[in-house]
């Protein structure tokens, strides 16, 4: 009886061991998700869930909606408007927000035209001026948040209609100046596509990067003592990632391929998520975001958190002005006008950035741009009215924002018990 009491527990350790190391595994990997996901925090589920069923029901509708043409022209519409979201992302992070964006980008764009065709400037620096314009704004916009108080959606309101105000002074009397279409910017908005052996390699560096960034990541762990992932499931989702852009470089390429300015809004998106998930600054974001007070409290320096914040969302608004006037080919007074301005905001949302701060990704404009014109040219290419396109991406944006509240209070109620 001795002898048996003494041997059970190495057997028992034993069995619980290889559970454990099943559990890290695929099989742990996909409970791991669900319980996730029954905890409230359900990451990017809905709006992958969405542009499904989006792009299903299109394609239902209308055969056109999924052929590489209409998706090479949905890729290159998204950009602009997806640089601007990008920026709506990082000032939501802080549970602040920026109306202004449509009138800053539109701003931008004036600069570019007034300064490149009217004054003549080289392009370089015209691209500059236009982008710190940008920046600027954002500065400012900072610094009376911090020394006066007031409360962003006042101050980027005001900023909405100062600016436009503006955007229409330097623009003239003409009110439009067209961008010369041999100019290397519109070039590159317009007729610049990947080389088709190009975006192959392209694909095999981003799988290859996700697979040292994870690598990286779980080695950091394991010396840390922490809890992490298996080489395993690296490995499959690093696979999964080749196998799924490989396909989409490849549908893409049977007609004009993928564009250099998609090309670059991708690159933004890795670089602010690489910022914001593997840096010190990053992660002072997201505390910031959760609460002001204990992120002052732990040490972290908020204003200057707040400044980088407003700084980023201006600055992204004037890229995303640059690559819509390049893309037009000119900057008149609609330029960020209309309904880019709540686009951009509703794509972050919708792409699962909280309103209410401290939760988001840089993925979040890519996936939540794809909804906003996956529902544009679906509505167009149906020759329906815009006034559907703007009702549909009202109830999707009140649907994203329910889907997050609700996700909110099963987290706490979670964490209550």
């Amino acid at each position: 009886m001795t002898e048996q009491a003494v041997k059970s527990p190495p057997q028992a350790l034993d069995r619980q061991d290889e559970r454990l190391r099943q559990d890290t595994g695929l099989r742990g990997a996909v409970r791991g998700f669900f319980d996730r996901v029954r905890a409230g925090d359900v990451g990017v589920l809905p709006v992958a869930v969405g542009l499904v069923i989006i792009w299903t029901v299109f394609q239902l509708l209308n055969p056109i909606f999924l052929s590489s043409a209409n998706l090479v022209n949905l890729t290159l519409e998204s950009a602009p408007v997806g640089v601007i979201a990008l920026g709506i992302v990082c000032i939501l992070l802080v549970a602040e927000i920026d109306l202004s964006v449509g009138s800053v980008s539109g701003l931008a764009a004036a600069v570019l035209a007034v300064l490149l065709v009217n004054q003549g400037l080289p392009l370089g620096v015209a691209l500059l001026a236009a982008i710190l314009t940008g920046s600027a704004i954002g500065l400012l916009y900072s610094q009376i948040f911090l020394r006066f108080g007031i409360p962003s959606f006042v101050i980027t309101l005001a900023g909405l209609l100062s600016f436009l105000g503006l955007q229409i002074y330097v623009l003239g009397a003409a009110g439009s100046i067209n961008l010369p279409f041999d100019s290397p910017l519109v070039r590159f908005a317009q007729t610049a596509f990947v080389p088709a052996w190009l975006s192959y390699v392209l694909v095999v560096l981003a799988a290859a990067g996700l697979f040292g960034s994870g690598y990286a990541q779980i080695r950091e762990r394991r010396e840390r003592g922490l809890s992490h992932g298996t080489m395993r499931g690296l490995a499959i989702r690093s696979v999964l990632v080749l196998a799924g852009l490989g396909f989409a470089v490849y549908y893409l390429n049977r007609t004009r391929g993928v564009g250099w300015m998609f090309v670059l809004f991708i690159a933004l998106v890795l670089v602010m998520h690489y910022m914001l998930s593997r840096t010190a600054w990053g992660r002072a974001m997201y505390a910031v975001g959760g609460n002001a007070e204990a992120a002052r409290r732990a040490g972290i320096k908020v204003n200057a958190i707040y400044t980088s914040a407003f700084v980023l969302v201006s600055t992204f608004a004037a890229v995303g002005g640059v690559l819509a006037a390049a893309r037009l080919a000119a900057a008149n007074q609609s330029s960020g006008g209309g309904d880019v301005n709540l686009n951009a905001i509703a794509a972050a949302v919708i792409g699962g950035t909280s309103l209410f701060g401290g939760r988001g990704t840089a993925f979040a404009a890519l996936l939540g741009v794809l909804v906003i014109q996956s529902i544009s040219s679906g509505l167009t290419l149906l020759n329906l009215d815009s006034s559907f396109r703007f009702i549909v991406t009202g109830v999707v944006l009140l649907l994203a924002v329910a889907i997050d509240s609700i996700s909110r209070r099963s987290r706490s109620s979670h964490g209550t018990a």
